[in-house]
């Protein structure tokens, strides 16, 4: 009996629940590839695969869950519309996704989100509505605001919707591994509450089964590393100074730590300068543009922060929603290309 059979009652998605967010997906969200390049084997020793999932729609994986989540919703019910709170991918996936169903959504956004997200979620059609990230809830303006309108709220990854949206990402890694007679050691995945990683894990570990799961997560906001290695959720110190403003959740999740601790090992805390030189090389031998969050597995696979030599090695790209700036700023970093 595998860990999956043995614990499925507890857990609050199953590889089902993929597989039906799987089936409602199919047309809608963009089937990203799978990408490798011999510099990246080459610098770590490792067979490593890149699922890159910048290239979906709104430039993230968050468009896989929101879409998955709202079409779940009775339909007299979605017409009331949706509303979310995000630091921008998943505003602009919720956004996206209601303007598909022509359903109103609002955003409760930080003001320190990047402009470029705030643009493309206003671009959708949503309301933005603007916190403070350190003095302010936004969970609790996001809930007022469900409660006053009868909308939906759609959380960033607490939600069983949500998680099984983010799965299919899982999915499609096994199938396009599996068409090459290849398999995988290991999988590491951003995290912010983990909504991704809980996805991904339970279609991995259904898939391939042995697999390590491990998250990478911005330096002194390792709360899913530092909850595993404690048995139950713990909370980070502080609320931002990271560039990776997409990671940056107070703690894991309550309902993705029930997959977090079933199926996850510790991962990996990776700080700034090294998400700018990761960016960098992307662009270099990926020619693709991931924001800070988004290459942050890379990042620990450049800096040397597991021994993967000798393994087969998958690192999900999670987004590439990046400030001209903050590009610019990772092309300067990145070592010159031999």
């Amino acid at each position: 009996m595998s860990v999956l059979d043995a614990a499925s009652s507890a857990l609050p998605i199953t590889i089902a629940d993929v597989e039906a967010a799987a089936a409602r997906l199919s047309g809608m969200a963009v089937r990203t590839p799978l990408l490798s390049t011999p510099a990246l084997d080459a610098r770590t020793g490792a067979r490593v695969f890149v699922k890159a999932e910048c290239l979906q729609r709104t430039g993230s994986f968050k468009f896989r869950g929101a879409y998955n989540r709202i079409a779940m919703i009775p339909e007299d019910v979605r017409a009331r519309g949706v509303v979310a709170c995000s630091s921008g991918n998943h505003a602009q996936g919720v956004a996206e996704a209601a303007r598909l169903f022509a359903v109103p959504a609002t955003i409760v956004m930080p003001n320190d989100a990047p402009a470029i997200k705030r643009a493309r979620t206003e671009r959708s059609g949503a309301t933005v509505v603007p916190y403070d990230r350190v003095t302010e809830d936004r969970l609790a303006i996001a809930t007022d605001i469900a409660e006053r309108t009868g909308a939906t709220f759609i959380h960033p990854y607490d939600d069983p919707g949500v998680m099984a949206g983010q799965g299919t990402i899982g999915l499609e890694i096994a199938d396009d591994l599996a068409r090459m007679g290849v398999i995988a050691d290991r999988v590491i995945v951003p995290v912010s509450g983990g909504g991704l990683i809980a996805g991904v894990s339970i279609a991995l570990s259904d898939r391939m089964p042995g697999i390590i799961a491990q998250p990478a997560e911005p330096e002194a906001f390792d709360d899913l590393t530092r909850s595993l290695q404690a048995g139950s959720r713990v909370a980070n110190a502080q609320k931002s100074g990271s560039i990776a403003d997409a990671l940056l959740a107070d703690m894991p999740g309550e309902n993705t730590f029930l997959i977090h601790r079933q199926l996850l090992s510790p991962g990996y805390a990776v700080p700034d300068p090294a998400l700018l030189r990761a960016m960098g090389f992307v662009m270099n031998e990926f020619k693709l543009v991931g924001e800070p969050g988004g290459v942050i597995g890379i990042a620990a696979l450049l800096e040397g922060m597991l021994a993967a030599k000798g393994e087969t090695v998958v690192v999900v790209l999670s987004g590439g929603n990046a400030d001209p700036a903050t590009i610019k700023a990772a092309l300067d970093s990145a070592a010159p290309v031999a």
